[in-house]
């Protein structure tokens, strides 16, 4: 087994009588890439504050590389850390930016410049060297703000939402290089984000938070087609899972709007007449013909996005679901469809607790 680089231990934040992060116990593996992930308010962000030593812990440890680092400083703790708002000074130039930190540590003029260099050629940015923020895009000020984590040489580096200030196209080029980045340095990286396209294309592991708790930490594959309840299966996707309300007929049997399925896949299915929710993922369900398990549907709306198209259906007993086309003819708002999906494909949750079943 690999050796935690970043270790949390029952890890608490409260600001006086109010709690925001619950009892946080985590490994992070040496060279991951690891994100959290999560709604507004989740505590994502303080826990990365609290790993960098910006925010107290008010219970629990937290080590780096085997240490306990819970009350060192920032700057003793072997982390660099790039922020959303670049914090890059307006006065200095690219190379002095670059230079501050290892200047204030009174690092030999030599290595400095090596450093700088070296982080420069990796970030292709050298030719901007003489330009000052003001005159850069977006985009070459956070790989300035990278830069200036890259030369302090930490053990980890740290992201809060570093790409939440560029347009869409540049945050594409972004997490390339971000990527890019990774791979080459090998480095430990914890990003924060709430942005779960980032979270899918960036991460090793996904760390899901909610309400100051770890709702699932897993490889994306295993959060999206495994996530641990309604929570995470909602937030992660796009559009999100569907979720609908079905009834236990007994003998691995269920209903949904009237419509009788098998389910001798779940070993747990609820007693006769128990409500539960059956999670099937827009991609999952398509366009068919009128038979026995297709279920009738009545369009609402359509997107069409070129490639894909996103069709918000109503069934006959008022739920909402949608529908992920990748090819096949128009369809118009009221217009009637019937739709399949595989057993495959589907997830059973528990009406209470959300939990998942199978």
């Amino acid at each position: 087994m690999d050796r935690a680089s970043v270790s949390l231990k029952a890890v608490q934040k409260s600001y006086g009588s109010l709690a925001v992060v619950h009892g946080i116990d985590l490994d992070i593996n040496e060279g991951d890439f690891v994100v959290f992930v999560g709604p507004s308010g989740c505590g994502k962000s303080t826990l990365l504050r609290m790993i960098a030593g910006l925010e107290e812990v008010t219970e629990g440890e937290i080590s780096i590389k085997g240490r306990d680092v819970t009350d060192l400083d920032p700057s003793d703790r072997g982390i660099a850390m790039v922020f959303q708002s670049y914090a890059l000074y307006p006065h200095m130039s690219v190379r002095e930016n670059l230079a501050f930190g290892l200047r204030m540590a009174r690092t030999d003029a030599a290595e400095i410049s090596r450093r700088v260099d070296q982080a420069a050629s990796i970030l292709k940015i050298d030719h901007l060297f003489e330009r000052r923020p003001g005159q850069l895009s977006g985009g070459q000020r956070q790989r300035v703000a990278i830069g200036r984590a890259i030369v302090r040489k930490p053990d980890v580096f740290l992201f809060d939402e570093p790409l939440s200030n560029l347009d869409a196209e540049l945050r594409v080029s972004m997490r390339i290089e971000i990527a890019r980045l990774h791979r080459e340095l090998g480095n430990t990286m914890i990003y924060v984000t709430h942005d779960q396209t980032e979270a899918m294309t960036l991460a090793d592991k996904i760390v899901v938070l909610r309400s100051g708790r770890i709702e699932q930490f897993g490889t994306p594959r295993e959060v999206y087609e495994n996530p641990s309840n309604m929570f995470v299966a909602g937030f992660i996707g796009s559009p999100r899972m569907n979720f609908l309300k079905a009834t236990s007929e007994g003998a691995g049997r269920f209903q949904i709007a009237g419509k009788i399925f098998e389910a001798q896949e779940v070993p747990a299915m609820p007693s006769v007449g128990a409500d539960f929710v059956v999670g099937i993922r827009p991609e999952h369900i398509v366009l068919g013909e009128p038979h026995d398990l297709s279920i009738p549907a009545k369009v609402e709306f359509s997107e069409y996005l070129g490639g894909t198209r996103y069709i918000y259906c109503a069934l006959d007993d008022g739920q909402n679901l949608v529908v992920e086309q990748r090819a096949g003819p128009d369809v118009e708002p009221g217009s009637s469809i019937n739709l399949d999906h595989s057993s495959r494909n589907r997830l059973f949750f528990s009406t209470e607790g959300e939990r998942l079943i199978a």
